[in-house]
């Protein structure tokens, strides 16, 4: 009888590298495990740790409690702050209330804010490239008093921004948007305001960057291309985006392996696979399994970059 892999269709799987969690998604985890296990359950989370709901699942059934403001968190017990950020009110709330606090924000977010914050302080007005609605542009305008940060979304929005003072502004930007998307609204800014302040290092995160890239490349070979992350996770979407732009007609976000249609995949003989930084690994081999059912597949690792990136968890949980 021949071997069952023998009868099935092959399949070449190209696994973007870098790819899943990143060091600032990482710490937010670890920060909610620590915390567990130090104080024990429950540990309250303001707004999802990170923007995937498997992560969020398993840390519900560790003990988190996730909820979407402060007033909703008991006094006695400890609550953590999402690595997306927070508006100053919220850490000065929790003071107030005299909360056990966590702040779990990416420190690349952090530097943004202490950008935003340097500008604000030398008196220029401030413009913050993101997405409306996004815990990260919540968190970041909220650093400065209301009013003192303009947002802009796209090309067109720049061309129509109308500032104070077009001789004394700067622009800091969202940590998980496209490079290529927010190249062009730079692009625009400074066409219009030739004098504007930037940051003295990309906003975007190495993550993102790298992650992007990685899609680049795979994308180029790849017939289809499936990206693992949650619909809410800017980071994730942005993935789809520019596999799509590389000119991958058949390019899908999916939860996991359960929202795979393999209909997507007829007549493919590559398929690139990535995942979102806030997407965790066992969901990408999930992929790879489902898709070994129907196919032969070999899996080569495509590798676009290398990260050496840690951060450390808040000094009351080291150790």
């Amino acid at each position: 009888m021949p071997d069952a892999s023998t009868t099935l269709p092959p399949l070449k799987v190209l696994l973007a590298t870098p790819r899943g969690f990143c060091a600032g998604v990482d710490r937010a985890i670890q920060i909610v495990e620590r915390a567990i296990e130090k104080y024990g359950a429950p540990v309250y989370v303001r707004h999802e740790i990170v923007h995937n709901r498997h992560v969020v699942d398993r840390l519900k059934a560790l003990g988190a409690v996730f909820v979407e403001e402060l007033d909703e968190c008991p006094v006695d017990r400890p609550v953590v702050f999402s690595a997306h950020g927070v508006p100053k009110a919220v850490p000065a709330e929790a003071k107030a209330r005299q909360m056990l606090y966590l702040d779990a924000t990416c420190p690349l977010v952090s530097k943004v804010h202490v950008e935003a914050q340097r500008h604000y302080d030398a008196g220029r007005e401030i413009v913050l490239i993101g997405h409306a609605g996004h815990p990260e542009v919540v968190g970041t305008m909220g650093q400065l008093p209301e009013g003192s940060v303009a947002l802009i979304e796209t090309v067109e929005d720049a061309r129509a921004f109308t500032p104070k003072n077009a001789a004394n502004i700067a622009f800091v930007t969202q940590t998980t948007l496209s490079v290529d998307d927010t190249a062009g609204v730079v692009a625009a800014l400074r066409e219009r305001f030739p004098t504007i302040a930037a940051p003295h290092k990309d906003d975007i995160c190495y993550a993102t960057t790298n992650r992007q890239e990685a899609v680049k490349t795979i994308a180029a070979k790849s017939d289809v291309v499936l990206v693992i992350g949650s619909a809410n996770s800017s980071n994730s979407v942005r993935l789809v985006e520019v596999a799509k732009r590389e000119g991958v007609t058949r390019a899908h976000l999916i939860d996991d392996a359960t929202k795979l249609d393999l209909g997507w995949i007829t007549g493919a003989a590559t398929v690139g696979v990535t995942a979102g930084a806030s997407a965790p690994e066992v969901l990408v081999q999930g992929v790879i399994d489902r898709l070994a059912e129907t196919y032969a597949v070999e899996v080569v690792e495509v590798d676009a970059a290398r990260e050496t990136v840690s951060f450390k968890l808040p000094r009351v949980l080291a150790g």
